[in-house]
């Protein structure tokens, strides 16, 4: 017998079905199919962003607004609960970063619209469709006038809507551009090694062709923890046998990542949400210098990037690869794959590996690591394509910010740093609450 979740995703799965019929069987140019979004008008959120950012200690702290919220669209709408996972501490984490990031950036509306309508490729895996959207509306305008009170006014309602539905008209749209895509792939485990007591690499073959790009991340869904996905790097380029390869590491009881490592064995079943990132290689990668900076699991894309450059590497070709090892107890501590970095390297010459500490993560650090491997004048050289991945375990949204200053100054254009936005990797159950009580995430 299906159990209600699987009955719910075969139904839609028949819904995207008869969609897709219905837009095959339109004429292009016509508006035929019921319910597509028209592409939004031309907004500005410049005074919205002020308005929002001015009074959001209003309703703060983020993380109750979003409490309340949660509680609002589960009262109104219990059906819904059973799309979420038992502990939502990920999802209401998820959720403060995608709302910190819109916030953040309601000044540059077509990269949110970018971004969000990726996001809402993703959420197809988890049954999320435009109704829900509606309804998580109503419960985030009765949690924001609940937490201001008296002080809520009309021009403040208004600005929170133009800016959530900017978000959610993009993913609207992303979710129907990819509705003859599938949405979850089905792989069976076909190694799993514990590296150390707490990080395992894990071996998966999809039942179906996975097509991906080195440097890329894929959401990890295990029959251990229902309804909740994780994102984890991709940390092997595309190979002819078909197998990914994931680096994992534990970092709370009860979750993904410490089901992957502890309690996922050989033979095992897991879903896989499609591709996304933004660590892969521009075209010309092989002909001028470039930059991998990664600590703890970061270097599974990094790993997957040099596989990837072995295979187009001229004798322009150079990389250097600033790589912290760890030490103590911080989240990054450890390099657990010396073995194979240290094969690859042999024979290799385009490639240069500078091993460092926790030097990378502090301002000052930061700069004079990058100094001693950056060329010695900005605008002297062509800059180097930097790839950066810093502990993505442990939610490094910091450090990170820092290497970026960092590479600033040292005269790197913002366009030539290559990294994914925070929280949508860096964001694990390392930064979670392990309560077990009870966020439109990905």
């Amino acid at each position: 017998m299906n159990t209600p979740s699987e009955d719910y995703h075969a139904l839609l799965a028949r819904h995207d079905a008869m969609r897709l019929r219905r837009r095959i069987l339109t004429p292009e140019g016509s508006s035929g199919e019921a319910g597509r979004p028209a592409a939004p008008q031309t907004y500005d959120g410049t005074a919205d962003q002020r308005l929002v950012e001015e009074y959001l200690p209003l309703v703060g702290p983020l993380e109750e607004l979003i409490a309340d919220l949660y509680q609002v669209l589960f009262d109104r709408h219990p059906y819904l609960r059973s799309l979420f996972p038992e502990s939502m501490a990920f999802q209401q984490a998820h959720l403060a970063v995608a709302f910190r990031y819109l916030i953040g950036n309601l000044h540059r509306t077509d990269v949110v619209a970018e971004r969000f309508t990726q996001l809402g490729r993703d959420h197809r895996k988890l049954g999320v469709r435009p109704a829900h959207f509606a309804a998580f509306e109503g419960a985030l305008v009765e949690a924001l006038r609940a937490r201001a009170g008296v002080r809520w006014t009309g021009p403040l309602e208004d600005a929170w809507l133009r800016m959530l539905r900017l978000a959610v008209s993009s993913m609207v749209r992303g979710e129907n551009d990819a509705i003859a895509e599938l949405s979850s792939w089905e792989a069976t485990v076909t190694a799993h090694e514990l590296r150390t007591p707490d990080l395992a690499v894990l071996r998966v073959r999809p039942q179906q062709p996975y097509p991906f790009r080195a440097g890329q991340y894929a959401s990890l869904e295990t029959p251990l923890v229902e309804q909740a996905w994780r994102p984890y790097y991709l940390a092997r380029a595309p190979h002819r046998d078909g197998e990914l390869e994931f680096h994992v590491r534990a970092r709370r009881a009860g979750g993904v990542s410490e089901a992957l490592v502890r309690g996922t064995r050989v033979g095992g079943t897991l879903r896989l949400g499609a591709p996304r990132g933004l660590l892969t290689l521009p075209g010309e990668a092989a002909d001028c210098d470039v930059l991998l900076i990664a600590s703890g699991t970061g270097w599974a894309p990094m790993k997957a990037l040099l596989q990837e450059i072995d295979t187009v590497a001229s004798p322009r070709t150079r990389v250097r690869l600033l790589l912290e090892v760890g030490a103590g107890d911080e989240p990054g501590a450890g390099m657990y794959d010396t073995a194979h970095l240290e094969a690859f390297r042999r024979g290799r010459p385009w490639l240069t590996v500078l091993p460092t500490h926790s030097a990378v993560h502090a301002a000052g650090g930061a700069l004079r690591v990058l100094n001693g491997v950056l060329p010695p004048h900005p605008g002297a050289s062509v800059p180097p394509h930097v790839f950066l991945a810093l502990c993505p375990e442990a939610a490094a949204a910091e450090p990170a910010r820092t290497v970026t200053a960092a590479l600033a100054a040292a005269g790197v254009p913002e366009d030539r740093v290559h990294q994914d936005a925070s929280g949508v990797v860096a964001v694990t159950e390392a930064s979670a609450s392990t309560t077990r009580s009870g966020s439109l995430s990905a």
